[in-house]
């Protein structure tokens, strides 16, 4: 080593300054979020993951004593691995699928409107069990919501209306791609899951513990 290239013990000190910088300019940056509230979560996109994401939420919220509530919107008809790790805790998570599968799938477009309202009026009814001292649930998932409005299944107006007045300690979650924007523009927190690459392009098809 030359004497004018740096020591390790240099470079390491170097280093170490620099982490100690950061975590000061963290903890200050830090210490200056101090509000605590319900969010509305909305997981959109044409990537892969979107629900995937909501029900590792889930399973986070229950690590942590809370209790869930999940209406899926759309996909009623599978049976998902989520599904059956959720069901093992029913004294925390409450799930309603109330989907018939998807638009193609059912082909009668009437019947998807039924099937809409029925779960939007479930999905109200635990929004409004969470108001008083003894709330049911922490945190609502509401799977492939975004599916039914794309399609104006539901009045848009009506959805913002029950989501920007949920109880305060609520936490919210829809999901679906094609979110509307005054939906993103309601909630505290979006994420657009990109598709860079999936396997149905290349022949292959669904696979348990994948895509369900």
């Amino acid at each position: 080593m030359s004497d004018t290239e740096p020591s390790e013990d240099d470079i390491n000190r170097r280093a170490n300054e620099k982490s100690r910088k950061r975590k000061q300019a963290r903890d200050r940056m830090l210490a200056t979020k101090t509000i605590e509230k319900g969010l509305l979560i909305v997981h959109t996109g044409k990537g892969k993951g979107k629900s995937t994401a909501a029900f590792g939420l889930a399973i986070r919220a229950i690590g942590n004593g809370m209790k869930v509530g999940v209406v899926q919107f759309v996909k009623g008809k599978w049976q998902t691995g989520e599904r059956g790790v959720l069901e093992k805790f029913p004294d925390q998570v409450t799930i309603r699928t109330m989907g018939e599968g998807f638009t193609w799938e059912t082909q009668d477009r009437a019947r998807d409107i039924a099937a809409a309202k029925a779960a939007w009026d479930v999905s109200r009814e635990m929004i409004e069990d969470c108001r008083g001292d003894d709330p049911k649930y922490d945190l609502v998932i509401l799977d492939e919501l975004n599916i039914v409005l794309r399609y104006d299944y539901l009045p848009i107006e009506e959805v913002l209306e029950v989501l920007g007045g949920r109880p305060e300690g609520l936490h919210v979650v829809v999901t679906g791609r094609n979110a509307k924007e005054p939906l993103i523009e309601l909630a505290d927190l979006v994420t657009e899951m990109t598709m860079v690459k999936h396997p149905f392009r290349a022949g292959v098809k669904a696979q348990k513990g994948i895509e369900y």
